[in-house]
């Protein structure tokens, strides 16, 4: 909203780097758009820091026409304020309402364009998840959804582990964990690079 306030969420990129380090294990080539986060850079992986939506879909677009597989783990914001303000506005001055606007929806943008790309989606949700990750799977053109139920111990954001769902858009359906967020990364990694051969 200024430079020292902004909408953001729980989110940590665990998940995402735990995934970009595996994929590197196995030998994958791996481009990591992340935004602002307390973490090591995993080695072999290319990063590209973001900040907003806007810059994150941005740079997830220059690199999706080359990619084989896009996996979206990121939290990205949905809304954003309509006015943001080039200086710290004052509390006794500054209004009680902000007017929001929606984010570009990546996935769905880039999706539009996919040929033989294989895109994997991540959906957090707090009720219904497997109803809400089977309604994204589809609206999004997803070939896979990772879903998990926020406010759980041990599971969702900033936790080490982890417990999903992985629901494919074949009609597939597997639980994964409850595990640490890493073992969970290995094994949708291994998954992937099998659903890849296949389609080769």
């Amino acid at each position: 909203m200024d430079p020292v306030r902004f909408i953001s969420n729980p989110s940590t990129g665990k998940m995402g780097f735990a995934l970009a380090e595996a994929a590197v294990d196995a030998g994958w080539t791996v481009d990591l758009v992340a935004g602002p986060v307390a973490l090591q850079e995993p080695d072999g992986a290319i990063l590209y820091p973001v900040v907003t939506a806007e810059e994150m879909y941005h740079q997830v677009d220059a690199l999706f026409d080359a990619c084989d597989v896009l996996i979206m783990t990121a939290a990205v914001s949905d809304f954003r304020p309509v006015q943001k303000f080039d200086r710290k506005q004052k509390k006794e001055e500054a209004g009680l309402t902000v007017e929001l606007e929606r984010t570009i929806d990546i996935l769905k943008t880039v999706t539009e364009r996919k040929v033989q790309q294989t895109v994997v989606g991540f959906a957090a949700e707090t009720n219904d998840v497997e109803a809400y990750a089977r309604k994204k799977l589809e609206s999004k053109r997803l070939d896979w959804i990772v879903a998990n139920q926020i406010g759980q111990p041990g599971a969702g954001f900033a936790a080490d582990t982890n417990e999903v769902l992985l629901l494919g858009a074949d009609g597939s359906f597997k639980k994964i964990g409850p595990a640490s967020k890493s073992a969970i990364a290995i094994e949708l990694i291994d998954l992937l690079a099998g659903y890849r051969a296949k389609q080769s």
